[in-house]
């Protein structure tokens, strides 16, 4: 064990170089999909994001490519049906010859009444947080198995929430959240469980190929699905955090480059929880604690 140790290059600089990975980061112009995107491109990655509106794609574009020294393209695709994404992998088969990360952050939320709930309700968020997951990993594998090896695989990132694992719904009016009592987001938790479970199956099925599929399911951070929730109702959403404050983006970004890096090689199948430790711990403080 000491001899095959003094063999290896164990070297920050070596475990943890991104300079040669292309990514694509679905749902990358905003929220936690830019958060990653910004974390490849600060270093070295070649990084394409994909979302539905291209204002926006370019915005985040051209400030991540002033950051550097990795670069940042986009592609306009909308990933709510089978179609949607076949063309996404089609695109991505043009520009790039291999991908070494795929990050499928594209997701949507639905909150309504529980007895009124409606069907759209639920197929939209089981498109998009689940079928687009299955099918963008599908199509993109000719990319993903390009160069891909037992010590240098290729990874999905897959993002889920904590959603998929708590059963108390933080925006039910019961729990003192962020909508009228009756009112959650039925269809969403039950989604990202989804996510969870399709990661397990993916990760069993590619590890022999050599591509390592994890999920991260992430607590409160800001983004556009919780700039509602923030914006009013921030004490609640702090009062539930022992750290006194919510995600940030060196959390994620930091969480996605291990999970892309040659000291994750390892790992396929994790689900990894990242909210500060409120749901293990149960942690409920008083509201106006916030340290925010």
């Amino acid at each position: 064990m000491t001899h095959q140790a003094a063999k290896d290059d164990l070297r920050v600089s070596t475990l943890f170089d991104f300079s040669n990975h292309i990514v694509l980061v679905t749902g990358g112009a905003t929220g936690l999909g830019e958060m990653a995107a910004q974390a490849f491109v600060q270093n070295g990655s070649h990084v394409i994001i994909a979302s539905r509106k291209e204002p926006e794609l370019k915005s985040t574009s051209s400030r991540l490519n002033s950051l550097g020294p990795g670069r940042c393209e986009y592609i306009v695709a909308d990933l709510k049906d089978k179609a949607g994404c076949v063309a996404l992998c089609e695109e991505v088969k043009r520009r790039v010859d291999r991908l070494t990360v795929l990050v499928n952050n594209t997701g949507a939320t639905w909150g309504d009444d529980y007895y009124d709930f409606p069907e759209s309700g639920w197929d939209k968020l089981m498109s998009l947080n689940v079928k687009s997951i299955f099918y963008v990993t599908v199509g993109l594998e000719p990319l993903l198995l390009k160069g891909a090896s037992p010590d240098s695989p290729s990874r999905v990132i897959n993002v889920a929430s904590m959603a998929g694992i708590q059963t108390t719904d933080v925006t039910t009016g019961e729990t003192g959240g962020l909508s009228k009592p009756g009112h959650g987001t039925f269809s969403y938790g039950p989604s990202k469980a989804a996510c969870i479970h399709l990661t397990k199956m993916q990760a069993s099925k590619l590890a022999p190929k050599n591509i390592m599929v994890n999920v991260i399911c992430p607590g409160v951070f800001p983004s556009r699905m919780t700039s509602f929730g923030l914006s009013k109702y921030m004490d609640t959403l702090v009062s539930g955090q022992p750290t006194g404050r919510i995600g940030k983006p060196s959390d994620f970004g930091g969480l996605v480059l291990f999970l892309s890096s040659m000291g994750a090689a390892h790992m396929t199948g994790n689900v990894i929880e990242l909210d500060g430790g409120s749901t293990l711990t149960g942690w409920r403080g008083k509201r106006g604690e916030s340290k925010m």
